[in-house]
């Protein structure tokens, strides 16, 4: 399989078509934003732990019988991925209260919720990726009713196994962003699983070991997804080092 153009250059990763039609590579870059690319950055080496928890949590997801579009790793930065009709919905799932939910319900950080909430935005950046209704998704189009029941069936159910992964880290996963595609007349989760997407937290202390100590000006960002890596993997290739 050869590598072929850039066809779409994103705010992480960039995706390259193939010689095979149905195939696609995609490759994660270092370059970090915040804000809907308000702040941007660089992380070091989070192309190489991004590429790798991807793989490593698509696997697990697959073997527990959620499909996924990821093939294989080709190489630290690059996964061969199945070709989808990505879904223009992006899926939040919440177990605790933080980030825009603490802000819009003016509550602090950290509450449990009682149950795992899902929250719909719709993928726009230039309109900042505005929340959605799930009538609003049906009526305009961007899922059909069987393609949406869909994704918030596997919403929960990847949830669900993350939140037995994460635990056995002693990591919380605080809430995290879920893309699904389409292929072959099945939805398919997509795009990516990692601190990039996801809240997590120490499940002693609290400390943030995710996107969010770039956002807020935390330090120790690079120490931080190294640290989530090396808990969830300890397979981790040892040559990448801070």
């Amino acid at each position: 399989m050869q590598k072929g153009r850039a066809l779409y250059t994103g705010k992480a990763k960039v995706v390259h078509e193939t010689d095979m039609p149905d195939r696609l590579i995609l490759y994660f870059r270092d370059d970090a934003t915040a804000f809907n690319a308000k702040k941007r950055g660089v992380i070091a080496n989070k192309g190489t732990i991004n590429a790798y928890i991807t793989a490593k949590v698509f696997s697990y997801l697959e073997g527990r019988g959620i499909p996924t579009h990821f093939l294989e790793r080709v190489s630290d930065r690059e996964l061969m991925v199945k070709k989808v009709e990505i879904v223009p919905v992006e899926v939040v799932v919440r177990n605790r209260v933080a980030g825009s939910l603490a802000k819009r319900m003016g509550r602090e950080e950290g509450a449990p919720l009682r149950k795992p909430v899902r929250e719909y935005f719709f993928k726009s950046d230039s309109l900042d990726d505005p929340m959605i209704s799930e009538d609003f998704i049906l009526a305009d189009g961007l899922a059909t009713e069987d393609e949406f029941e869909a994704i918030k069936e596997k919403a929960l159910i990847v949830n669900e196994l993350l939140l037995e992964m994460f635990q056995k880290a002693s990591i919380l996963l605080v809430d995290f962003k879920l893309e699904f595609g389409r292929a072959d007349g099945q939805i398919l989760l997509a795009d990516e699983i990692t601190p990039d997407g996801c809240r997590l937290w120490d499940a002693t202390t609290l400390e943030k070991l995710d996107k969010d100590r770039f956002r807020r000006d935390l330090g120790k960002v690079e120490e931080a997804y190294l640290e989530v890596v090396n808990r969830l993997f300890p397979d981790f290739p040892e040559e990448v080092s801070l």
